[in-house]
């Protein structure tokens, strides 16, 4: 029988476990659920692509959690961030997995193979900030504020951002606009620095050095943009870590004008409260060039074609451009710099002008064309309205 003065000593804990088993239960009667849309660029690479340099591979028919399970989700990210804070790309943060995958995943966590790419790092701090403000569960928090730190150890001086971190010896170590990695870090870092209700978790001293941090990034994005045969343009998706020119990337990326990207820059830039006269110049430029750039009667086609297997991927399908006089305005990823025609680009780096002279393994592959612009030219009218010289 439990003395009278053992039940005083053990009620705190009591109380505290009951309250624990209480939250839980709350949590798990409702229906919470926390949304993965940015994890899925690097779960395609994962299940569709051939990278031998995985720790693991997708099994056949891998069971993935559902957007409700929001603690195994969050415990998943845990489990596959590094021991600096970042994340490594083109996995499945969803997928259910193996103990000997856990194993695996664990036993690596000091090889620093950590990115931005495909959306990787800022999207798991992401997540885990909104799961946290949910959960209350200290281990999210400090891995998120972890990965926080990560990004900003990553920047450059100059206030751009590698593609990966540590720096490796390739392209990677470029300033990356590609795959939005550095959009992808600005809007996070916009929302600490704003003190959005999901980021309330994150200490003075850090919401300081995210907001200096996210003004370098500005700066750096300012200073990018492409003034081409003397009218500033759009961006590259990678720039030269030291000089700030547009550069190669991989193999059939070339130094080049990418609406792709550049939309996610401008939607960046027009999200800014009260802009700057250097802010509102670099979206009024922008909207310009997409409106030259506009390409009409286009569509591009997904048609059968053989089964095929390359070295990084396997293929059912081709593309093809077709004339169609109903077709929305679309653009081309890139165009060539000075000339600002579109262009496109084999793995042997030869630059070509049609996207029937891509081989197949890259004109199936790869986002030759692009309705992203748009987005911009859509928001642009009441942008324009609240903050162009005059209006506001």
């Amino acid at each position: 029988m439990v003395s009278k003065k053992l039940k005083m000593l053990l009620l705190p804990a009591i109380l505290l476990f009951t309250f624990y088993c209480n939250a839980q239960k709350k949590l798990q009667s409702k229906t919470i659920s926390v949304d993965t849309a940015s994890f899925q660029n690097s779960a395609h690479h994962w299940y569709d692509i051939f990278d031998k340099s995985n720790v693991i591979n997708a099994k056949p028919n891998q069971p993935r959690y559902k957007s409700t399970e929001i603690i195994s989700i969050a415990d998943n990210i845990l489990l596959y961030q590094k021991d600096n804070g970042g994340w490594p790309k083109n996995y499945d943060m969803l997928a259910i997995l193996t103990p000997a995958q856990k194993d695996s995943l664990l036993k690596v966590k000091n090889i620093l193979n950590t990115t931005f790419d495909n959306s990787t790092t800022y999207s798991q701090i992401a997540c885990l900030a909104n799961i946290y403000s949910t959960t209350k569960l200290e281990r999210f928090k400090a891995a998120a504020l972890k990965g926080i730190d990560y990004i900003l150890s990553a920047q450059y001086k100059n206030g751009g951002w590698p593609q990966y971190y540590p720096l490796e010896k390739n392209y990677s170590k470029e300033i990356t606009f590609n795959d939005d990695d550095i959009t992808g870090i600005m809007v996070l870092f916009k929302n600490i620095k704003e003190n959005k209700s999901e980021y309330s978790f994150v200490d003075e001293n850090r919401r300081k050095k995210v907001a200096v941090s996210f003004d370098k990034g500005l700066e750096c994005i300012l200073k990018t943009q492409i003034n081409d045969i003397g009218k500033p343009t759009a961006w590259c998706q990678q720039y030269n870590e030291v000089t700030l020119q547009p550069a190669w990337a991989r193999a059939f990326e070339p130094p080049s004008i990418c609406n792709a990207e550049s939309s996610g820059v401008v939607l960046l830039l027009m999200s800014i409260e009260h802009p700057s006269k250097s802010i509102i110049a670099a979206v009024e430029n922008a909207v310009v060039w997409f409106n030259q750039s506009k390409i009409y009667n286009t569509k591009v086609k997904t048609i059968p074609a053989p089964d095929t297997t390359y070295r990084y991927r396997y293929s059912r399908t081709d593309k093809i451009v077709v004339n169609d006089s109903s077709a929305p305005t679309i653009w081309t990823r890139y165009y060539e710099l000075k000339t600002h025609r579109p262009l496109f680009c084999n793995r042997d780096s030869k630059v070509v002008y049609s996207l029937a002279e891509v081989d197949r393994e890259r004109r199936d592959g790869y986002g030759w064309y692009t309705y992203e612009p748009q987005k911009v030219l859509n928001k642009y009218p009441s942008w324009h309205k609240k903050w162009a010289p005059g209006n506001n």
